[in-house]
């Protein structure tokens, strides 16, 4: 068995306690692997071990990966995404987890109509007001969440959040509660489905699988320590 699976294994069965233990069915929750900065020869020995689902954070980096990797990985971006590096990301990207703002997804939906995509989104909301980080403030959400939803192109799955950092991974769950509420508001505002919820990272996943996460972003917990990002 490889470092990898092991490490996998381990979070896999964390994964499976926190979902029982909030009567949730494990199966529920999707591990994205985080192999941002990670070479390609790593995300092929944990696609070997069985894992599908990677997270990058750089269009470029990601797009030199791309064709050194097997075809049926599923890609999902995790980062800021920057305007001018969407239409090379779009054929490429299974799901989108950090739109932050209205004119981000306009943007997205115009070019997606020029490029004969359907890109699938999460909204990313900055639940807990930190100015260091980006997203839908939770009331401009509810107030934009029509037109979102609106959208031809765009296809809304869901939200994304980050909990501050704090020692004490039970510190992130009442954020992560608070995204859960606000989903669940919108989808009884807008009487659409939102079924995704991206929350939840190395130190503090299985309190975001007790309060609802349908994607956990782990990276260091599986791959180790990352080493020096890229510029792109």
């Amino acid at each position: 068995m490889s470092e990898f699976e092991t490490r996998r294994d381990i979070i896999m069965e964390k994964i499976r306690r926190a979902a029982e233990s909030a009567g949730r069915d494990a199966a529920s929750v999707q591990l994205v692997a985080v192999s941002k900065t990670h070479p390609a020869g790593s995300i092929r020995e944990a696609f070997d071990a069985g894992q599908r689902a990677f997270g990058e954070s750089k269009v470029q980096e990601c797009l030199a990966k791309i064709p050194l990797l097997p075809p049926a990985i599923q890609w999902h971006f995790i980062g800021h995404l920057q305007t001018n590096k969407i239409r090379k990301a779009l054929p490429h990207v299974h799901l989108f987890h950090g739109v932050d703002n209205a004119a981000l997804a306009f943007q997205m939906d115009r070019i997606a109509a020029e490029c004969g995509a359907f890109p699938r989104i999460l909204l990313e909301v900055n639940v807990s007001g930190e100015a260091s980080k980006f997203g839908f403030a939770p009331e401009v959400l509810r107030a934009e969440i029509g037109s979102l939803l609106a959208l031809p192109r765009v296809q809304v799955a869901g939200l994304m959040t980050m909990a501050p950092y704090a020692e004490d991974p039970g510190a992130a769950r009442p954020f992560f509660a608070a995204l859960r509420r606000l989903r669940d508001g919108l989808e009884q505002q807008t009487g659409t489905p939102l079924p995704e919820l991206s929350m939840g990272m190395s130190g503090d996943f299985e309190a975001a699988v007790a309060e609802g996460s349908t994607l956990v972003r782990v990276g260091t917990a599986l791959f180790g320590n990352r080493p020096k990002p890229a510029a792109e």
